[in-house]
């Protein structure tokens, strides 16, 4: 049998955090670890800081730290911790022993929520893959701790429930999930060159969890995504056609949302989702406003675009949320955009002023041409119908005079 249900039941956890400078803002963290828990439907119930100057290689935190929290998941009546880094398979194993509850770190709770999440057929490959590799690599710590409650955190996924797969299994369903996701990637690869065939361009929205780019994005384009409070409400990639003024098009994807450590496995396991910020033309970066984190937040954004080769393309900085912005006089500043505005998916505040930009942004990229095809190379005109913007048109008996926009990497064949 491949598989079994298992009896969802309420987790009580003790969030735990490991402070290795001044400069590490690890309420902070913890803060994004409670909204990571409430999002996998867990009750936070407790947390503990530990300053120390590295993490214990046996146990993460130190030995009486850990008598602490022993006696704090007695007095709260805990089921489990979460701990905020990731955890080798000895932490697990010792932290186990010597707790007797659920173990789990934030890559965990991240891939449990993304497990819950996907919905599009490589979404679910993708998650399975990375929840196999975590798995395939703390295979002796992991058993005990995540079959001990029925269900939750660490249990849900598009692969098989049981578990205790052992090396071989696990090594077998990665090689079948790896050939699938190549079979996606040549489908996605397909989509991209159409594209580039219709010289269309492509904005990527990018931005920190709960920035709101699908709020953004269905304000712009209605394509009904789903958008919520929760973190990681996007999973799967969505494009849709934008019209700007002068009947300009261009494609509008939504990506999924970044996170302060984020797990190299996780990057890598969504490297072709997130890619699709590696090859637009224009990045819409979505920053919310509203957050006393944005800062550290934008900078996440940024140095995850930086590993994902992302660099050299124009940058619209977006600093959303404005309806909920308490100080409304809050000065909008990135440096390294080309453009920063003020917008509310809510209201519609400064949508108008992004599509301006993208506007702005296409000119640029646009040569202004004036001549006269010979009727014979009507078909050109045509192409430059699909991919540029036609300005005039005027039949003549010398054939027809045309004045448009048409793309930089169009002019030669024109």
């Amino acid at each position: 049998m491949t598989g079994y249900e298992i009896k969802e039941q309420e987790e009580r956890v003790i969030l735990v955090g490991v402070s290795l400078s001044e400069q590490d803002f690890v309420e902070e963290s913890l803060d994004e670890l409670a909204e990571l828990a409430r999002t996998a439907k867990a009750v936070v119930v407790g947390r503990l800081i530990q300053g120390r100057e590295k993490i214990h290689p046996a146990t993460y935190v130190g030995k009486g730290k850990l008598a602490e929290l022993k006696e704090l998941i007695w007095e709260c009546e805990a089921t489990g911790i979460i701990c905020d880094d990731e955890l080798s398979s000895v932490q697990l194993q010792h932290l186990e022993r010597e707790l007797d509850c659920k173990i789990m770190d934030r890559t965990l709770l991240i891939l449990d929520i993304f497990a819950a999440r996907a919905m599009s057929g490589e979404g679910k490959i993708q998650v399975e893959l990375a929840q196999l590799k975590y798995r395939a690599s703390r295979l002796t710590g992991l058993g005990a701790s995540l079959s001990r409650l029925g269900g939750g955190i660490g249990t849900r996924g598009p692969g098989e429930k049981k578990l205790e797969m052992d090396r071989r299994l696990i090594r077998e369903r990665i090689g079948r999930l790896k050939s699938e996701l190549k079979d996606v990637e040549r489908h996605r690869e397909l989509i991209r060159t159409r594209r580039e065939d219709t010289h269309k361009k492509v904005a990527a929205l990018v931005g920190y969890t709960s920035a709101g780019k699908s709020s953004i994005h269905n304000a712009l384009t209605g394509a009904g995504i789903r958008e919520d409070e929760m973190l990681f409400s996007t999973l799967d990639t969505t494009t849709r056609a934008l019209v700007l003024e002068e009947n300009r098009e261009i494609l509008l994807t939504d990506t999924v949302g970044f996170i302060r450590k984020l797990p190299h496995h996780l990057v890598e396991a969504f490297k072709s989702t997130l890619e699709e910020a590696k090859y637009a033309d224009i990045i819409v970066h979505v920053v919310d406003a509203s957050n006393p984190q944005r800062d550290i937040q934008m900078q996440v954004v940024y140095e995850t675009l930086r590993q994902l080769g992302v660099e050299g393309k124009p940058v619209i900085t977006l600093f959303n949320k404005q309806d909920v912005l308490m100080d409304k006089n809050m000065e909008a500043r990135d440096i390294r955009a080309d453009y920063t505005i003020k917008t509310s998916a809510k209201t519609g505040q400064g949508l108008e002023e992004l599509k301006q930009a993208l506007l702005d942004i296409l000119r640029r990229e646009q040569i202004l041409i004036e001549r006269v095809y010979p009727f014979a190379e009507a078909g050109k005109i045509q192409q430059i119908r699909v991919s540029g913007q036609l300005l005039e048109e005027e039949y003549t008996a010398e054939g027809i005079r045309i004045k448009a926009y048409v793309p930089r990497e169009l002019y030669g064949r024109l």
